[in-house]
């Protein structure tokens, strides 16, 4: 019963997993609209104002300049016409006398972007007689605490005065400015408003309140929507009063004429007749520049006189009375929620193209594209006159895409490239978090150590693809016998584990396994192959406090090995006597690296007699290993680890070398009387080393033995596993003039048919032929034998 409720939970639990991983959220759009969101803070918080600005103002300076407005004049007063009149301010007889020419050629405006609350005699009277026209307009500065309030011209009616006060970004920069500002109850209007309306009165254009919204201003049908401190790229600005985004016409916004040709008579009348003149100092003496967006290209005259912003002002409003009434001067912006949105977009496009591209050229190159899009749809509707942020989504492109790049780059160090499952390194982890909170809790975590049975046969011969297919297939059934809490992991090539977490019994580790053997009674399709394919699975249970994660692996990893090892049990719970034959397995191996670096090792001669002569005609030469705590070790207790190990590598060439030394002794002391053969065992790793021949050869010369006097011992297994090399690298070692010898031989019937080929000069039948050969029962061996012999 409980195994049946256990599976029910199982199942029930793998339903879950796939609901939840249904509606789940892809994570590189989680990052994506968690890295929006954060700029979008930022960018409230006015952290990214001062780039957008610089953006704004590279923006202006991009787009191509308007010709000069030839509905507006401006009379400039430059230094010359200063030194030329001696003083400044000008007299009033001068002024006056600029205005009496002005008015000879009829403007429809002049307004006078120079300060007259003071007289200047001489010539006030001829000043104040020129101020009675309706067309002449004053200047007055309303201030601020920093900057004292200048009164208008006494002679002039409140009608035609108004303001030249500019408002500065917090970089010092004029892109912004005031149509109407409240000052002690009073509302002041700006020059340049004043200016424009006097010149629309001609053209039949009154100023109206918009209808939507009484407290606009409507021109025209173009509504004058206020500036907000969240427009455009602004998002921590003063927005008090009534104020629009300048829409700068070029640096000069129209023609130019001095105050001297003004006084000469010079000025073409049809520069003034039926215009607007602004006169105005340019002077750098008096001061009145300003930083603008063309100050970084303008290095000569970075900043721009105050009479040409004026001019750029009532440029900009003069622009209603266009002949197309869907044109305007006017900038627009889209609302907060509709720029959020485009952040967003952009955040999702710089996640998913992260996500979905892995070469970093082609990152790149998309990133590149990305940014030139948003800069291309951003400058094509500023020269509609919309200011949409830039900075804004790039910064959400960059971001959303650095961030997934970055969880790539974590998730790839911590994951395995084929699988995408946790690797050792987040495994162990893992599974040091679960068994600490298992010992909070009081409950059990376990760990199934799994092992793809015989997994190099599909790679040979169904190709590394066809592998790989198998372990991603492998993964979905694993999936589905886990709950979602659990996690699955891959150890090495056809190694995976899993770490149990809240378990109640063994049984319950148990129910996993059985299930997950369930699964793989189905066949696997590979490349259109049916391929049924086993796991060899070990149980281990953190159980006791003093368990590490390592721990709990190391023993998964010995009991999947007992599993394996036991053929037809597919799975095995760790015991702790498991553990006592893999300590003693590491400590041999570590024994038997240390006796090769210390020279442990000592040569063994055992005699070969002729049952002929009854005479020793050679030694095999045998390996032992004198330890220096347990004494003499025979092979059979290290040869199987050295093997595994590599090992035999270096200790086969030392006995190789040990065995021609004492060769050499005994040819030099029995000179010519007799041959000796000493006969060296040639393990399968040696034999398939590349330099074998090479190193034999060398041994050979430092020696100085006759080579005939050493036969090479090969078993023949390892000359069955690639018969073509074999015969190759056997006529080789040949050619050194020793002799070869193959051990073993007729374990492997197979060999018979290439023994003809083989250059060898010794057959060793294998012992399991001739121990009892002359018994009744062995007539079979016996015939082997004969055979073997005949063939020989």
């Amino acid at each position: 019963m409980l195994r049946h409720n256990s599976a029910s939970q199982w199942s029930r639990l793998s339903q879950w997993r796939l609901l939840v991983l249904r509606i789940t959220p892809p994570l590189w759009l989680i990052i994506s609209l968690t890295s929006t969101l954060l700029l979008t803070g930022i960018k409230l918080r006015g952290d990214l104002q001062p780039v957008e600005l610089r953006l704004f103002d590279g923006l202006v300076r991009l787009r191509p300049e308007s010709e000069p407005d030839d509905r507006i004049l401006i009379v400039a007063i430059t230094e010359s016409d200063i030194a030329a009149q001696e003083q400044w301010p000008m007299s009033d007889a001068v002024l006056a006398q600029v205005l009496a020419n002005l008015q000879q050629h009829q403007p429809r405006a002049i307004g006078l972007d120079i300060y007259r609350d003071l007289p200047h005699p001489p010539g006030s009277a001829e000043l104040g007689q020129q101020f009675q026209a309706p067309n002449i307009f004053g200047i007055t500065k309303i201030g601020n605490p920093d900057n004292p309030s200048i009164p208008p011209p006494p002679q002039l009616p409140p009608k035609q005065i108004g303001f030249n006060d500019l408002i500065l970004d917090p970089d010092g920069v004029v892109r912004r400015q005031l149509l109407f500002a409240e000052s002690q109850g009073n509302t002041f209007f700006s020059l340049g408003l004043r200016l424009a309306l006097h010149y629309l009165k001609f053209e039949d254009i009154e100023p109206k309140n918009y209808h939507k919204k009484p407290e606009y201003m409507e021109l025209n049908n173009r509504v004058f929507v206020p500036l907000r401190s969240h427009n455009g790229g602004y998002s921590n600005i003063d927005d008090r009063g009534y104020q629009i985004l300048l829409n700068y016409r070029a640096v000069q916004p129209a023609p130019v004429v001095t105050l001297s040709q003004v006084l000469a008579g010079t000025v073409s009348p049809d520069l003034i007749n039926d215009n607007i003149v602004l006169i105005g100092a340019t002077a750098p003496s008096i001061k009145d520049e300003f930083f603008t967006p063309y100050s970084v290209s303008e290095s000569t005259a970075p900043k721009m006189p105050g009479v040409f912003i004026h001019a750029n002002i009532v440029s900009q409003i003069l622009g209603v009375d266009s002949g197309n009434s869907q044109t305007s001067n006017l900038f627009w912006f889209v609302p907060q929620w509709v720029e959020i949105i485009w952040l967003s977009l952009w955040g999702i496009c710089g996640g998913f193209l992260a996500w979905r591209i892995h070469h970093p050229g082609m990152q790149g190159l998309y990133f590149f594209l990305g940014i030139f899009t948003i800069f291309g749809t951003t400058y094509v509707l500023f020269l509609f006159n919309a200011w949409i942020p830039l900075a804004s989504p790039v910064l959400a492109l960059t971001l959303a895409a650095t961030g997934v790049i970055a969880y790539k780059q974590i998730h790839n160090f911590l994951h395995d490239s084929l699988t995408g499952l946790p690797n050792r390194s987040l495994f162990l982890d893992r599974t040091q978090q679960a068994i600490a909170k298992s010992q909070r809790n009081k409950s059990i975590c376990g760990v199934l150590f799994i092992n793809v049975d015989n997994f190099r046969l599909i790679n040979d011969s169904l190709g590394d693809l066809a592998g790989d297919q198998l372990l991603l297939q492998l993964v979905e059934r694993l999936k589905n016998s886990v709950r979602l809490g659990d996690t699955i992991a891959r150890l090495g090539a056809d190694e995976f584990a899993i770490l149990l977490r809240n378990l109640q019994s063994v049984n319950n580790a148990t129910i996993v396994a059985e299930r997950i053997q369930k699964d793989l009674t189905y066949p696997f399709i590979l490349n259109g192959h049916e391929v049924f394919k086993t796991v060899s699975i070990g149980i281990a249970l953190a159980d006791t406090a003093e368990t590490r994660a390592e721990d709990l692996l190391r023993n998964g990893n010995t009991a999947m090995l007992r599993a394996k090892s036991l053929k037809n049990i597919r799975y095995q719970v760790f015991e702790r006597t498991m553990q006592v034959g893999g300590l003693d397995r590491l400590q041999l191996e570590t024994d038997l690296r240390l006796a090769v670096t210390r020279g442990e090792f000592v040569m063994y001669y055992q005699p070969v007699i002729s049952l002929t002569t009854r005479e020793i005609v050679g030694f095999e030469a045998l390996v032992r290993w004198q330890h220096p705590r347990q004494g003499l070790v025979t092979p059979e207790r290290f040869l199987k680890v050295a093997k595994e190990t590599g090992l035999i590598i270096p200790i086969g060439r030392w006995a190789m070398q040990e065995a021609c030394h004492q060769l050499a002794i005994w040819q030099q002391s029995l000179k010519s009387d007799c041959q000796i053969i000493v006969g060296v065992n040639l393990s399968g790793r040696q034999f398939i080393h590349p330099d074998l021949v090479t190193e034999i050869q060398g041994i050979i010369q430092d020696s100085g033995i006759d080579p005939s006097g050493l036969r090479l011992e090969i078993t023949e297994s390892v000359i069955m596993d690639d018969v073509e090399a074999t015969i190759r690298l056997l006529h080789q070692l040949k050619n050194l003039q020793i002799k070869l010898s193959i051990d073993d031989f007729g374990t492997g019937f197979s060999s018979l048919g290439y023994l003809p080929r083989f250059p060898v000069d010794v057959l060793k039948i294998d012992r399991s032929f001739i121990a009892h050969i002359g018994e009744a029962t062995e007539v079979e061996n016996l015939a082997i034998v004969r055979t073997i012999l005949m063939l020989a």
